[in-house]
């Protein structure tokens, strides 16, 4: 390991987890331990007809603790449904929230949380450490293998008036514990299972070329990258598949700590400005700009994405030219996008070309750009845009 890499300041932070079959049965136990008597139970509203929610309920309520079930929210969940959330929270004098969903549910859960503590709009946090207080004691049992919410310390908000995702950093917002069970994502459908697992990957190539990467975070996205490139064609394939939704989950849990450490990049900002403006699936849209963001940034770090690539089967020598490595990484990246299935452009998903200036405009602002290795003009996000709006892979 280079000597500066190993002297340069970094901080790392996670929470309690516990991971492996049956973790969800110790949602009761978990919060008891926290201290809590009333918690408000946030969950994906999808989630409520298959039951999942009812099983963490009755945990809860074996453990002696009461609850009040709030679904209200959207899978980019947005300003308003965040406060409705908070003053549930009031109006049932809850001291707790338990997550249980995917990113959208924890994000509310989390926005819910600093709402409540701090008597304060949702959208007065944006930004990175704008958290006065930190929100009550959080569990959260993710039903997703790709967000990494249940370790992270963001929060992703729609601003409705703006119609831009709005991004809000800070340690306040890392849940109290999680609990990580694969069982409960083997009723994930398969456009899901691709469009979270190729979120997770996104995460952990962001973080491992992030200009505030270290040692754990590279150690973490690595490891993740090796697991989705040996699981997610499997998951997706074979639903019922326990070892394949094991590595996948624990991929997301991986990559989760890593991008929460090192943050992201251009392709979560030009993401977050997709999802915002126009209400797209964020996994979906992070798929689509993959290759496009990484032959935009290649060059500011190529030793990196070429390890990334290998990862991904990209077979070439160490001496190989730079170009001929690039083409071999973004082969790569475009064949493992194929191979599940992903082969769709922007203008595929309903992004006209009327939209790329204010796309662009919104993804210029978003701080997951602090830590890309390149920093683009409005003018080059324009024209990544406008690549993968007319270039599928």
């Amino acid at each position: 390991m280079p000597e500066k890499l190993l002297l340069s300041l970094r901080k790392f932070i996670a929470p309690e987890f516990v991971f492996g079959r049956g973790a969800r049965d110790l949602a009761g136990r978990q919060a008891a331990g926290l201290g809590v008597r009333r918690a408000l139970l946030v969950a994906d509203p999808g989630l409520c007809a298959m039951g999942l929610p009812d099983e963490v309920a009755e945990s809860l309520e074996t453990a002696g603790i009461d609850y009040e079930l709030f679904n209200a929210l959207s899978s980019n969940p947005r300003d308003h449904e965040v406060m409705a959330g908070a003053m549930a929270f009031d109006a049932c004098a809850c001291d707790a929230i338990v997550a249980v969903g995917g990113g959208s549910a924890m994000d509310c859960a989390k926005a819910i949380g600093i709402v409540s503590a701090n008597r304060r709009h949702i959208l007065e946090f944006e930004g990175v450490d704008n958290v006065p207080r930190p929100g009550p004691p959080l569990l959260c049992v993710p039903t997703t293998a790709g967000t990494g919410a249940e370790v992270s310390q963001f929060v992703i908000v729609t601003d409705t008036a703006r119609r831009v995702k709005i991004a809000i950093a800070s340690k306040s917002l890392i849940p109290d514990a999680a609990l990580i069970d694969p069982e409960v994502t083997v009723s994930m459908p398969r456009d899901l299972t691709v469009n979270t697992g190729l979120d997770a990957l996104t995460h952990a190539m962001e973080a491992y070329v992030s200009n505030a990467h270290g040692p754990m975070t590279d150690l973490l996205a690595l490891e993740a990258m090796g697991l989705i490139r040996a699981n997610l064609a499997a998951a997706a394939a074979r639903p019922d598949d326990l070892e394949a939704r094991g590595g996948m989950i624990l991929a997301s849990l991986y990559a989760g700590m890593a991008f929460s450490n090192a943050i992201l990049g251009a392709i979560h900002a030009m993401a977050h400005s997709l999802g915002g403006l126009l209400d797209l699936p964020h996994g979906l849209c992070n798929a689509i700009l993959l290759d496009h963001v990484v032959r935009y940034n290649y060059d500011a770090v190529p030793d990196r994405y070429a390890t990334l690539g290998r990862l991904l089967g990209a077979d070439f020598p160490d001496d190989a030219p730079p170009a001929i490595q690039k083409e071999a990484v973004l082969a790569a990246i475009a064949a493992f996008k194929r191979e599940l299935g992903v082969t769709q452009s922007l203008a595929d998903i309903g992004v006209a070309a009327s939209d790329i200036a204010a796309l662009a405009r919104n993804a210029i602002a978003d701080p997951c750009l602090l830590t890309n290795p390149r920093q683009p003009t409005v003018g080059e996000i324009e024209s990544i845009y406008e690549q993968a709006r007319r270039s599928g892979s």
